[in-house]
C-alpha cells in the first residue's frame, strides 16, 4: 500500500468544483489575449469585448477536459522515460527561477551568475533523489530578455534528466522549443519524446495576461507539455480561506486547460500551482507554512478527481539560511506533497519564499526526498513468513545480526543516508570534527562537484545549441555568451 492523505470529503470536492465553475461564468474570466479570446468564443464562451471577460459555460470546459492526457512522460536525452506525470506517482526535482543564490561561505544572498546555475545542475544531476532538473535560477551575466533560453542552454549542457522549465517571453518560447527539439530529432520527435515540461502562469485573480494565454497555445500546437501554475494567495490574491484560495485555484486550472485544448485538444497538460497563504503580520508569502502544504495537497485532489496529472511547489523554506527552520519547513512539506500523491513536487534547495536557490540546501532536501520515497514504498514483504522463519535456531538470543537475510536484506528495507545525515555516536562526531549538518553539506557538494562528469550526449549537441543561444543574444546586443565553466 502508498501511504495517502486525503483533507477533502467528496462533498467538499463537488462544492470545490461547482463553484469554481460558477466562478467561469460569474464574474468569468479576464483574457488579455485577442486570439484566445477568439477561440474561447469560437468554442462557446461569451465574450465582453470592452471588459476582455469571458465567461465559459461548464459544457465547455468539461469537453476540453476530455481530452487532457491522464499520463504523459519525460525523456531523458538517452530516449529513456524518467518521469511520469498520472495518477500517484511522486517526483522532485529543485525549484526554479531563483533570483539569488546563498553563497556557501559569506552565508549571503546575491545574484546568480552562469556558474552558480551550473554548480546546482551539476549538483542535481549526481543525486538520483531528484527525477529531473529545473532552470533553477537567473543569472544576471546575460540579458534578461534571453534569461529563459540561456538557463535551458546550461542545463541541457550540463545534464540528461528531463528539465522543468519556463518561457519568460514569447520570442524565446519559440527558440527553446527549437532548441529542445533539435535534440529530439525535430519537432515531431519532440512532441513524440518530450523532454522538458514549461510552466505557464495565470494572474490572480482570475487572469490570464497575454503572455500567459499566448504560451498556453503555443505550447499546446507544439505538442510540448504544460504545467500550470496557478498562484492564489490565501487572504491577499485569493479568499483568506484555503477552501476559497483552492477553489478560485481550480477557476484559474480549468480556464487554462480549456484555452489549451482548444488549441490542440490532447496535447498535454498539468495541473499545478505554487499557491501560499498570505502572512498578516509581515506581508510576506510563506512556503513553508503548513496552510500553504495543505492547500496544495487539497487542490491535487481535485486535479486526481478530473484525471488530471498534478504538480505543485513544496519543500521550500522561508528561513534565509541551511538552518533547523529550512529543515523542518522543507521536509514537512516535501512528506506532504507526497502523501498526496502530487507527480511532480518543485521546491528542494530553496530559501526565502522561492527568491533564493542554494546547493548545499539542494542536498540536504535530497535526503528528505530519500526518507519521503521510502516511506512511499510502504511495507515490503521480502521473506515466506513475516518473522517465524527468523527465529530458526535463535534460541533466545539476539542474534539476527548472524543471519544471511539480514546482510542481503537490510539495504533493501532501510534507506541508507549519505553523510549529511548524522548517526554516529558522540565520540565519532567528535572524532569527525564536530560538524553540524551545514557544514557536512558543504563537504557533500564538493564531492558531488569533484566526481561529476558532463554526459558526452551533451557535448555531443553543444555546437549547435550555443549557435542558436548566440544567435538569440546577438538580436539582443550580447557579443559574447559567458564560456561555459
Amino acid at each position: 500500500m502508498q501511504p495517502r492523505i486525503e483533507l477533502l470529503s467528496p462533498d467538499l470536492l463537488r462544492r470545490i468544483l461547482d463553484e469554481a465553475f460558477q466562478l467561469l461564468v460569474n464574474p468569468g474570466i479576464k483574457v488579455l489575449s485577442p486570439r484566445a479570446r477568439e477561440l474561447l468564443q469560437a468554442g462557446g464562451a461569451s465574450v465582453n469585448v470592452a471588459a476582455d471577460v469571458v465567461k465559459i459555460p461548464e459544457v465547455m470546459v468539461r469537453l476540453a477536459l476530455s481530452t487532457v492526457p491522464s499520463t504523459f512522460y519525460l525523456y531523458n536525452r538517452l530516449g529513456e522515460r524518467a518521469v511520469t506525470y498520472g495518477e500517484n506517482n511522486v517526483q522532485f526535482d529543485p525549484g526554479s527561477s531563483a533570483v539569488h543564490v546563498l553563497d556557501p561561505d559569506t552565508l549571503q544572498h546575491r545574484s546568480p551568475l552562469t556558474a552558480d546555475l551550473v554548480r546546482l545542475v551539476k549538483v542535481a544531476e549526481l543525486l538520483p533523489e531528484y527525477d529531473a532538473q529545473s532552470t533553477a535560477v537567473i543569472c544576471e551575466d546575460v540579458p534578461r530578455e534571453i534569461g529563459d533560453l540561456y538557463r535551458l542552454y546550461l542545463v541541457l549542457m550540463y545534464s540528461v534528466k528531463p528539465i522543468v522549465t519556463g518561457a519568460f517571453h514569447l520570442d524565446t518560447l519559440h527558440v527553446m522549443i527549437d532548441m529542445l527539439a533539435s535534440i529530439a530529432g525535430g519537432r515531431a520527435g519532440l512532441a513524440a519524446q518530450p523532454q522538458a515540461v514549461f510552466d505557464v502562469c495565470p494572474s490572480p485573480p482570475l487572469i490570464w495576461s497575454h503572455f500567459g494565454a499566448e504560451n498556453l497555445m503555443e505550447l499546446a500546437r507544439a505538442s510540448v507539455p504544460a504545467e500550470i501554475v496557478s498562484m492564489p494567495l490565501a487572504g491577499a490574491a485569493a479568499p483568506v480561506t484555503l477552501l476559497g484560495a483552492i477553489t478560485q485555484h481550480a477557476a484559474e486550472c480549468l480556464s487554462g486547460i480549456t484555452i489549451h485544448q482548444l488549441a490542440n485538444p490532447g496535447a498535454p497538460i498539468v495541473w499545478g500551482g505554487a499557491p501560499a497563504i498570505f502572512d498578516m503580520r509581515k506581508g510576506t508569502t510563506p512556503m513553508g507554512a503548513v496552510e500553504t502544504a495543505m492547500i496544495d495537497a487539497s487542490y491535487s485532489e481535485v486535479g486526481k478527481s478530473l484525471g488530471l496529472p498534478t504538480h505543485c511547489y513544496l519543500g521550500a523554506s522561508d528561513s534565509k539560511l541551511v538552518d533547523a527552520q529550512a529543515g523542518l519547513e522543507s521536509g514537512m512539506t516535501a512528506l506532504i506533497g507526497a502523501l498526496a500523491g502530487i507527480n511532480m513536487i518543485s521546491g528542494g534547495g530553496m530559501l526565502d519564499f522561492l527568491a533564493c536557490q542554494s546547493a548545499e540546501k539542494l542536498v540536504v532536501d535530497a535526503e528528505a526526498v530519500g526518507m519521503v520515497k521510502r516511506l512511499l514504498g510502504g511495507m515490503r514483504i521480502h521473506t515466506d513468513t513475516l518473522a517465524t522463519a527468523f527465529f530458526e535456531g535463535i534460541d533466545f538470543k539476539g542474534d539476527f545480526l548472524k543471519q544471511k537475510a539480514t546482510r542481503t536484506l537490510f539495504s533493501q528495507e532501510q534507506h541508507l543516508p549519505s553523510a549529511i545525515i548524522d548517526r554516529d555516536s558522540v565520540r565519532g562526531w567528535q572524532h569527525g570534527g564536530s560538524l553540524d549538518a551545514f557544514a557536512r553539506a558543504k563537504l557533500r557538494v564538493q564531492d558531488l562537484l569533484a566526481r561529476y562528469e558532463r554526459p558526452p550526449l551533451a557535448v555531443g549537441h553543444e555546437v549547435q545549441l550555443s549557435e542558436q543561444v548566440q544567435s538569440a543574444a546577438t538580436a539582443v546586443g550580447m557579443a559574447h555568451i559567458p564560456l561555459l565553466p
